[in-house]
């Protein structure tokens, strides 16, 4: 029987495209970048940043070294932020709705520099809308020093709220990190390309209380 649920946040409730950023610093300069960062796999530069390990005006600069002289340190951070794309409103409505009937916590790997982006894009898109308040707890990766895939997250996530693995559900979108959760005891779903969130977790939850 699941009694909680915790989240990933891009690609499961705010809209993103891993290619964009790609594309943009491509346009900037960087040829190789989707060697360097993508859903699946990414340079420890940005590992560093994810974790808290360097500050974001140092994680900028290091770009800036293999990238032409006249692009400019806000170019840089536009074409980073690129991949962060819109929160569709039916989704945040079945967050309130999801959040009423179950503690629900979010887990993100993420960096100061998304955080204040996606923060200031919604207070643009929904106003109304505060994005912690919908969770029991936000975990962002570059707050605790730790990311996902690494069980340690998982287990310190659990730990922190003294939670039973077995019966907490943890939705991602990238198929490693559901790997890492699930070697911490936690049952998974793994959203596909295409799939909603608020139009498959009723299902899923349906399936698991049986």
């Amino acid at each position: 029987m699941i009694n909680t649920i915790i989240f990933d946040f891009g690609g499961v409730i705010l809209n993103i495209n891993y290619h964009k950023t790609i594309e943009a610093f491509q346009q900037l300069g960087v040829e190789n970048f989707d060697q360097l960062y993508s859903q699946h796999q990414q340079n420890h530069l940005f590992d560093l940043l994810e974790t808290g390990k360097i500050e974001p005006e140092a994680f900028v600069a290091a770009l800036k070294e293999s990238l032409p002289e006249s692009v400019t340190e806000q170019q840089i951070i536009d074409a980073w932020n690129a991949l962060l794309l819109n929160y569709p409103k039916h989704r945040l409505a079945f967050l309130k709705e999801i959040g009423e009937a179950y503690p629900i916590y979010m887990l993100s790997n993420t960096n100061a520099i998304h955080e204040q982006y996606f923060i200031q894009t919604l207070a643009e898109e929904h106003p109304e809308v505060n994005l912690k308040a919908l969770f029991k707890e936000v975990y962002y990766s570059h707050e605790v020093g730790m990311r996902k895939p690494n069980v340690e997250i998982f287990e310190w996530v659990l730990e922190q709220n003294q939670l039973n693995p077995a019966t907490t559900l943890f939705i991602d979108d990238t198929e490693q990190h559901i790997k890492g959760a699930q070697k911490a005891g936690l049952h998974t779903y793994h959203l596909l390309p295409g799939e909603d969130i608020a139009e498959v977790l009723p299902r899923v939850l349906a399936e698991l209380n049986q």
